[in-house]
């Protein structure tokens, strides 16, 4: 990594320790929205690990260079240009002061320092900060900051930045000032500061050292009411990590700002955590079920970067899943736990369930595209755009793996260590490897494949059953079938894959579990197979019958698995399984080819048929009041159309929708009575309450009332929903009445009843932008027909008062959901989806390009659909690459169309 401007492709072989090191930032901002002063003062030496340079670059964007001074006197020989500063034939030992200027209120971007509704944000990772002050920007250079800010009072009356207050106090002419310290080395990428008009919600706490912590979650006054749930689960999380990895808060504050301008969910800088508003506020009237978890998943994942990405940092943006990986694997941790404890296996298997479906509609389809890369990329053009699925979910698969082949408390050894090593340092992926591998005494050296192969393994199994010896012998064989170009390029042999596989004998209870060569049968009736070889073969003794073997329990690793199951045994599986986990996978995978079949036979016409067997499968699931209402609604949620058009050779969206909408309406007519029984039996009358039990009865209250949906003759449902919308007490039943309504008017190209709900959700709740939001997805990710095309709808969503390009969830609300998750809609064989979307992302990537690279992924996986949508999507590709200017969607539709 060079300190000089950002070369075409930076790559991780070229990394070499900055020449200088800044020990001590001290910043003073005279904000003005128009025309902000930047006075930066840093302690600075050369760096005795790296080689000799001369002069002193620092990194630079969109300022306006003033001047400089070193040790005091002026100094002459700076110069400014594009990327940065230069500084000519620096001492090795200085004192730098840089004065610049910036206009937070025309940056767009929402990176650096900018103005949203009238107050100032910033937001510095990756390298925003550059576009502040001049700066050695970049991760491996951490400093201690203090920070004045100095600002009118009537209009910026809070002032915060990161660590402890030291003081504050008024000036001349109506302004005042706050000074903060933060006693931590950090990045730059971890500054923070705001000012404005805000309000806090406080709680004290005392840490698990009797320590007294001030917590405030700041937000806009009209918001306060919204803020109680983001206090409960950042004291939640502040206890959780105690409690499971010895980890306390170290600032005498914590502070949480939520703004409605922003580029991702939240930002984790130190002891100031800056939240887009939609993962902070939340009171019954205006947030769902999904809202809830949501606020505490991400609360809980910024909290937790506390130790794992500030305290211990990225040496180099390739180990981003250092932080990201781990801390990801942190939150899902915490979810389960407040769900179900550690012990409440059922309740765990909720948000395993939920997890892994993110992971394999998302992440397994960008191993699969022209976006493909290792955990740890080799190589980027813009680091925003590495923001991946790939480093975040598939980076906390791997940190699983660990945990997975040492326990809980060998992981919590290695955690242990990790810190006694690194605190306070920037540091690789390999480190932390180290750290587990040494604390439990084991070699892992085969594991760092899982940072630098791209790609998901697949996992074909082959069984054999000896009666007459009692030998059950499962042979495994890894490799990655029919990859990406990348995962081709990447592989470097074999994977130590944790492979957790349980027997089930004809009872459908679990069978005693024996290898060859062990003396005694295992406590467990889950044995995690360390599976090191391309193919290996692993032998079950005393196996007194043949048994149906379940296969990669709780998902122990992020492959896929190939074993030819017969509908039958799926349905067994379904019925029996005692891992929560692999009996939902039987269904899906059941519900899966039926779909595939049924989506080749539209393709060519063949009139649909379900097999009875798959509806008695869904009836037994339906029924079974032994199972929590919230696995019955998971297991009983077809795969969406955008993982089953991924499982097609070649991807046909139209055909996929068909034999999807054929399945619901088949489940919905037979099991009408089961549905409606349902739907009575879990309703949740009296006060909301946001606890996992009552959100599982309203999940499979509101599954089942979209199944109604589906009947020949909707009214029965058009009435439940109608009466559900009027009488909702909260926003996951009046969104989900409201989404039934908008499906089941879908056929008749629209309804009063279902035209009425949206005039009416929009006037009640027009001031609420977060519900606002809501109701452009509800009407981008709506059905259609032939009569009424989504995409008019969101054509004429864009002309209306209350859209804004600008705002990034007003832009997801609307066009990402269009473009991503309708995709029956959006892949229109006139191409008109292709054109709204080439128009879109021209648009975003003049205003703000990290949104509209995140748009353009919508199209990279465009080689696999038919004919006649490849030529479409090309189109729209070259028109794009035609047109845009920044480096974060170039690098996307370039290597799409490469």
């Amino acid at each position: 990594m060079a300190d000089t401007a950002t070369p075409n492709v930076i790559r991780r072989a070229d990394y070499a320790p900055p020449a200088f090191l800044i020990d001590t930032v001290a910043l003073e901002f005279d904000l003005i929205p128009e025309r902000t002063v930047v006075r930066n003062t840093m302690r600075v030496r050369r760096n005795p690990d790296a080689s000799h340079a001369a002069n002193f670059e620092l990194m630079g964007e969109q300022l306006e260079f003033v001047g400089a001074t070193i040790d005091g006197a002026p100094f002459a020989h700076a110069h400014a240009h594009e990327h940065g500063l230069t500084l000519d034939n620096v001492p090795d030992n200085f004192e730098l002061t840089l004065t610049s200027i910036c206009n937070p209120a025309e940056n767009t971007t929402l990176s650096g320092l900018y103005v949203s509704g009238g107050n100032f944000f910033t937001q510095c990772e990756a390298e925003g900060f550059r576009r502040i002050t001049y700066f050695l920007d970049r991760p491996d250079v951490m400093a201690t900051f203090t920070v004045t800010l100095r600002a009118s009072k009537a209009d910026y009356p809070v002032l915060l930045s990161n660590g402890n207050l030291l003081e504050e106090g008024d000036l001349p002419d109506g302004r005042h000032f706050a000074r903060w310290e933060d006693p931590f080395r950090k990045p730059s990428y971890l500054f923070a500061l705001v000012a404005g008009k805000l309000v806090a919600l406080e709680e004290r706490v005392k840490s698990g050292s009797g320590k007294e912590k001030l917590l405030q979650v700041w937000v806009e006054p009209h918001d306060l009411d919204k803020t109680r749930h983001a206090m409960d689960s950042l004291i939640n999380s502040i206890r959780w990590d105690e409690s499971r990895f010895g980890l306390e808060l170290d600032l005498d504050r914590f502070m949480i700002v939520a703004v409605s301008d922003f580029n991702m969910g939240a930002m984790e800088n130190k002891g100031l955590n800056i939240f887009n508003t939609k993962y902070v506020l939340a009171n019954p009237e205006t947030a769902t079920d999904t809202d809830f978890a949501n606020i505490e998943a991400v609360v809980g994942h910024e909290y937790f970067h506390n130790w794992t990405g500030n305290r211990v940092t990225c040496r180099d943006w390739f180990q981003l899943s250092l932080k990201e990986g781990l801390t990801v694997f942190r939150d899902q941790e915490f979810s389960a736990d407040m769900a179900g404890g550690a012990t409440d296996e059922a309740a765990r298997a909720t948000k395993r369930i939920e997890d892994v479906r993110v992971l394999r509609q998302m992440q397994f389809a960008e191993d699969a595209g022209p976006m493909a890369h290792p955990v740890r990329p080799e190589s980027y053009v813009e680091i925003n755009n590495f923001y991946t699925m790939t480093v975040y979910e598939k980076g906390s698969e791997v940190v699983r793996m660990y945990q997975t082949l040492f326990g809980r408390d060998g992981f919590r050894k290695g955690m242990d260590l990790y810190f006694k090593r690194h605190d306070g340092q920037a540091v690789t992926c390999d480190d932390f490897r180290h750290a587990l591998a040494d604390a439990n005494g084991r070699d892992l050296a085969q594991f760092e494949r899982w940072y630098s192969q791209a790609g998901t393994p697949r996992v074909s199994v082959r069984t054999k059953y000896d009666a007459a010896q009692q030998r059950y012998s499962v042979t495994l064989t890894q490799g990655y079938g029919d990859a990406a170009p990348a995962a081709r390029e990447t592989q470097k042999g074999p994977l130590l894959i944790p492979f957790a596989i349980g027997l089930i004998g004809k009872d459908g209870h679990d069978l005693p579990l024996q290898l060859e060569g062990e003396a005694r049968v295992s406590d467990s009736t889950t044995r995690v197979l360390e599976f090191t070889q391309t193919e290996q073969t692993f032998t079950f003794v005393n196996v007194a019958q043949e048994p149906l073997p379940s296969l990669l329990r709780n998902f122990s690793a992020p492959v896929i698995v190939e074993y030819d199951y017969s509908a039958d045994q799926l349905a067994f599986l379904l019925a029996h399984d005692s891992d929560p986990f692999n009996r939902w996978e039987a269904g899906q995978r059941l519900a899966t080819r039926e779909l595939l079949t049924l989506a080749g036979r539209a393709t060519t016409g063949v009139p649909l048929q379900l097999d009875d067997s798959v509806v008695a499968a869904f009836a037994r699931v339906l029924t079974d009041e032994t199972l929590s209402p919230s696995f019955r609604e998971l297991a009983l949620m077809l795969p969406s159309e955008a993982y089953l058009a991924e499982q097609m050779a070649e991807s046909n969206p139209a055909a996929v929708h068909a034999a999807r909408q054929f399945v619901r309406k088949r489940l919905a007519n037979a099991l009408r009575k089961d549905w409606l029984a349902v739907y009575e039996k879990h309703r949740t009358p009296g006060a909301y309450e946001a606890t996992p039990e009552a959100s599982g009865h309203r999940a499979l209250k509101n599954l089942a009332l979209s199944y109604l949906a589906e009947l020949d003759d909707p009214a029965e449902a058009v009435r439940l929903a109608s009466a559900q919308y009027d009488a909702a007490n909260n926003m996951t039943d009046r969104s989900a009445a409201l989404s039934a309504l908008l499906n089941a008017s879908a056929a008749n190209g629209g309804s009063v009843e279902a035209q009425q709900a949206l005039d009416d959700f929009y006037r009640r709740f027009e001031k609420e932008p977060l519900v606002i939001d809501k109701w452009f997805a509800l009407q981008a990710t709506q059905r259609g027909s032939a009569q009424r095309p989504v995409i008019e709808i969101v054509r004429r969503l864009m002309a209306h008062p209350a859209f804004n390009l600008k705002n990034p969830n007003r832009a997801r609300s609307l066009i990402f959901s269009f473009c991503a998750a309708n995709p029956a809609q959006f892949h229109a064989e006139d191409g008109s989806g292709y054109a709204f979307w080439a128009e879109q992302v021209i648009a975003l990537d003049a205003i703000n390009p990290q949104v509209a690279a995140r748009l353009a992924r919508s199209l990279e996986l465009w080689r696999r659909f038919t004919p006649t949508l490849r030529d479409g999507m090309r189109a729209a590709l070259e028109k794009v690459a035609s047109q845009v200017k920044s480096r974060d969607v170039r690098e996307i539709v370039e290597k799409a169309l490469a």
